[in-house]
């Protein structure tokens, strides 16, 4: 058989095979480039809180009364303000970061639903409410942050999700059915449809083989389709009507 149907061959039938991974990565990638990502991380409905400064006096005082209180050693302190009140979030070795109060020294986490739900509220721009919370105790497709956690759902129609870690009082991550879509079209988009973030499947590897090998036997194909070789020949054949 020669190269050519060889090629012809390869290219068909792995053609077949591949359509619906192929059209799994152009459909998925045509969302991608059409969708802007601010839009999927709902960066458009983050309100902007103006920063409250901690003076030092007011800060050295908190973090004296800390220790006084039995915090002697950190290995990182971060000074911010919770809800408007000034915290310390004091992270040490392998344990749980926690969460202070600096004016009266008392521990704040694991913060309870009720801050939770404050927290989520001041991080939207919209007119949106929260409606439901819930625990979140383990990882998921949708997410993967610090936990414990809390999910505080609002009600504007649009799935929207706020994700409070509950040791930092953070806003851990923001989801809504936007950002579903596009990380069920990510998931996809890479064969991963357990984890949605791995890109070392081996049924990834292989349609990304299969792939190069239907645009390598194309290439071979090429010359074929646009008719180059019988005008190579013809070119190539000797003029007998001189003489």
């Amino acid at each position: 058989m020669s190269i050519t149907r060889t090629a012809s061959a390869l290219h068909k039938w792995l053609a077949l095979l591949l359509a619906v991974p192929i059209l799994f990565w152009f459909g998925s990638g045509l969302f991608f480039a059409a969708v802007p990502i601010e839009w999927v991380r709902s960066e458009h409905r983050v309100a902007e809180i103006p920063a409250r400064p901690i003076e030092m006096t007011a800060a050295a005082a908190g973090l004296a009364r800390l220790a006084a209180l039995g915090v002697t050693s950190a290995d990182k302190v971060e000074l911010r303000t919770l809800l408007d009140r000034p915290v310390a979030l004091v992270s040490g070795g392998a344990g749980r970061p926690k969460l202070f109060d600096l004016r009266s020294g008392r521990l704040v986490s694991p913060i309870s639903a009720r801050m939770a739900v404050a927290i989520a509220a001041r991080d939207e721009a919209g007119s949106a409410r929260p409606v439901r919370v819930a625990a979140v105790a383990a990882n998921s497709p949708e997410y993967r942050g610090a936990l414990p956690a809390w999910r505080v759902d609002f009600s504007d129609g649009a799935g929207v999700a706020r994700y409070v870690a509950a040791d930092t009082g953070l806003v851990s991550a923001r989801r809504s059915t936007l950002w579903r879509v596009y990380d069920f079209l990510w998931s996809l988009h890479i064969l991963d449809l357990r984890d949605h973030e791995d890109f070392n499947t081996p049924v990834l590897i292989l349609a990304a083989l299969l792939a190069l090998l239907v645009l390598v036997s194309g290439i071979v194909l090429l010359p074929q389709r646009l008719g180059w070789q019988r005008l190579y020949r013809r070119f190539r054949r000797p003029n007998r009507s001189g003489g």
